[in-house]
């Protein structure tokens, strides 16, 4: 079989195993460890492989709540990302210092962070990396006291920019974590 033939066998292969996720990624159980690196390209393949994770740092989250009730709050603030990366740049970390420490404060409300990327890439590589920035915020609060089963993480990939220009200004603004909270007490009330 020649090369070309090869190459077109697993494209075809490939493209017909992904599929087409418009839909956003929601996860609900236990995040794994993020290595902090994201892959060095698109053609590598698999996540990354999990860092141990100490056991004395429980971090189940708890069954995404419904979306309605959750709200913005001007103390807590996103953090941004560099391309093709998840990990928690020292600027953001300060940041996300400030936010566990309002969540710290506020312990009975639920915390949802959005992961976002921007437009490059495919539909499904950009839900996975948004993924992994929301699992990568969550064990940064986690490691600063706050309680992981107060927070649900949710990817939307690409699908939610802020910016619609085609310009490295703009695609930093849209990656990015962002956060929404709503009380404990609206959750178990159904309000």
């Amino acid at each position: 079989m020649s090369v070309t033939r090869i190459s077109l066998t697993m494209l075809v292969l490939t493209l017909s195993t992904a599929g087409c996720a418009k839909t956003p990624i929601v996860t609900s159980a236990a995040p794994p460890a993020p290595s902090g690196r994201a892959p060095a390209s698109r053609a590598e393949t698999g996540p990354p492989a999990p860092a141990s994770r100490p056991e004395s740092r429980p971090t189940t989250v708890a069954e995404r709540p419904p979306l309605s009730g959750f709200r913005m709050v001007g103390a807590l603030r996103d953090i941004h990302f560099d391309f093709d990366r998840y990990n928690i740049r020292a600027d953001d970390a300060k940041v996300l210092d400030a936010d566990a420490a309002w969540l710290n404060d506020n312990a009975h409300t639920l915390v949802l962070i959005e992961g976002h990327a921007d437009e490059r890439g495919t539909d499904e590589y950009n839900l996975a990396l948004g993924e992994r920035r929301a699992h990568a915020t969550l064990e940064y609060l986690v490691s600063r006291g706050v309680r992981g089963a107060r927070i649900s993480v949710l990817s939307y990939g690409e699908e939610r920019p802020l910016c619609a220009e085609r310009t490295e200004a703009c695609w930093v603004r849209n990656r990015r974590a962002h956060f929404l909270v709503k009380s404990e007490e609206q959750e178990t009330t159904g309000r």
